[in-house]
């Protein structure tokens, strides 16, 4: 009888112990939401697919900083230039889907270069989550403080009396300077010859000391040298002047009619983010974004706010890569 009680305790303690795996397994099936409750618990890493120094670099670290210290999170930037910004784009496309590895992607990379790039390595639709629209900004086109062409029928001028003498510099092929160059050389029926490079910033030494004629890039990336007296802003590239420059004209009002070139920039994860972690991270750098200080410091730059649900910034870069992909074709631009 005692060894039957015992065998009959033996039973039911081991029930208790399946039953104890079972609780267990169910407990392990449902730890990601668990975790992502408690996420972040260590430092995001944004990636910024260009050098230091450039417009897209003083987005990310000035929206950033605010998203952080706002928040109690720790954010650090991670510079990966190179190929048009698809080094960059593609490292945060191929990192795990948990919310530590983020990219402040932009037009070109987003929109411009799944056209322009016959074997992109990453597809923007269906290898990244769209997270938040951060910012948008006109392209500016200058020449060194002491460049002979005073306006753009100054470089015009030059360009057709001489083909291709003229050199311009641009973040890299594929990008929206790139870009909007080519489309202009088309609209004004001349040709320069193209110097990529893998940022915006280095650009601007050379034009300072001379090697290159003209620079297109975005706003925040030249206004410093512009307000400095370093470079001389001959044309900006959005339908109306820029408040920050409002001396420069635009293209369109320079005798090309309708030319409008702008660039944004929008925070993606890799495909598979969890919800929970895009709309944690959505409410925080919309918040970020309405800050009146951080809205001023990018004012400044000659970047406009954005902000927005990440349907929208799906819908940014989808119509985009349509609108682009048309100036690609028709402008006939290549990757150098």
């Amino acid at each position: 009888m005692q060894q039957h009680r015992a065998f009959t305790a033996s039973r039911r303690t081991l029930g208790i112990a399946a039953l104890s795996l079972v609780a267990s397994a169910t407990l392990l099936a449902h730890a990601p939401a668990s975790a992502q409750a408690a996420w972040p618990s260590r430092p995001i890493k944004l990636i910024v697919p260009f050098p230091a120094g450039g417009g897209t670099d003083l987005i990310a670290r000035e929206v950033a900083n605010k998203v952080a210290t706002s928040n109690g999170w720790s954010i650090i930037i991670d510079n990966k230039p190179g190929s048009g910004g698809n080094l960059g784009v593609d490292a945060a496309a191929k990192a795990p889907a948990d919310g530590y590895t983020l990219v402040l992607g932009q037009t070109s990379n987003l929109a411009i270069n799944p056209t322009l790039y016959p074997k992109l390595p990453y597809n923007p639709e269906k290898d990244l989550t769209p997270v938040v629209p951060v910012a948008t900004a006109p392209l500016l086109l200058v020449v060194a403080a002491d460049s002979p062409y005073k306006s753009l029928a100054d470089v015009v001028a030059a360009a057709k009396a001489k083909p291709e003498s003229l050199n311009y510099a641009s973040s890299g092929s594929g990008t929206v300077a790139h870009l909007a160059t080519e489309l202009f050389q088309k609209t004004a029926g001349v040709k320069f010859t193209h110097v990529p490079y893998k940022g915006a910033a280095q650009g601007s030494t050379d034009l300072i000391g001379g090697q290159l004629q003209m620079y297109m890039s975005s706003v925040p990336t030249l206004i410093g040298y512009v307000k400095n007296a370093k470079m001389r802003a001959i044309a900006v590239t959005s339908a109306k002047r820029t408040a920050d420059l409002p001396a420069v004209p635009t293209i369109a009002e320079s005798g090309y009619k309708g030319f409008e070139a702008v660039t944004w920039f929008g925070v993606a994860g890799p495909a598979g983010l969890p919800k929970d972690i895009v709309a944690k991270l959505n409410g925080a750098f919309n918040k970020a974004l309405q800050d009146p200080e951080v809205k001023k410091k990018l004012a400044s730059q000659g970047t406009d706010a954005l902000g927005g649900t990440p349907e929208q910034f799906a819908k940014l870069i989808h119509d985009d890569i349509g609108r682009w992909g048309a100036i690609v074709k028709e402008s006939g631009a290549k990757v150098d």
